[in-house]
């Protein structure tokens, strides 16, 4: 392995949409350990060489069946300690805006059991660290940023 220890590196998307109720969040329930049956940011991990922006669109496509190809903004890298029990993993985590006219019908897939919207300020219990990343979600939702 060498001299200097790497993590797993995995990718997260946070797609939000606007309704007449407020903000919605989408999530997938998870159909694997770890955290099975818990609701989660559909992602995972990033092939060799595949830029994680590319995977965050890849895995939402995958999980969720959506394929978004609007702006994506960086929201944050996260590697806390045991934020994954599988081992050192760190996540870049996208957020995009889905427009009006797009179409948002989410249907499970890959290691997905479940795929739905939640209004944001009312999310389930989430896996890993996703309640945490959520509320910078939040923080760059007021702070306007919704034009990406």
């Amino acid at each position: 392995m060498g001299a200097y220890p790497r993590p797993a590196f995995t990718a997260d998307a946070a797609l939000l949409r606007r309704e007449a109720s407020g903000w919605e969040v989408l999530l997938v329930k998870r159909g694997r350990a770890p955290f099975q049956g818990r609701w989660a940011l559909p992602g995972g991990f990033v092939d060799e060489y595949e830029p994680p922006e590319q995977a965050a669109r890849r895995e939402l496509q995958e999980e969720t069946g959506i394929r978004y190809e609007g702006p994506l903004a960086l929201i944050g890298v996260y590697g806390g300690p045991g934020r994954d029990p599988r081992g050192w993993t760190v996540s870049a985590v996208y957020a995009g805006v889905v427009g009006e006219g797009v179409e948002t019908a989410a249907v499970a897939g890959d290691d997905a059991a479940e795929a739905a919207w939640y209004p944001l300020d009312t999310v389930p219990d989430l896996a890993f660290d996703h309640a945490a990343i959520l509320e910078d979600v939040r923080k760059w939702l007021v702070a306007g940023h919704t034009d990406v």
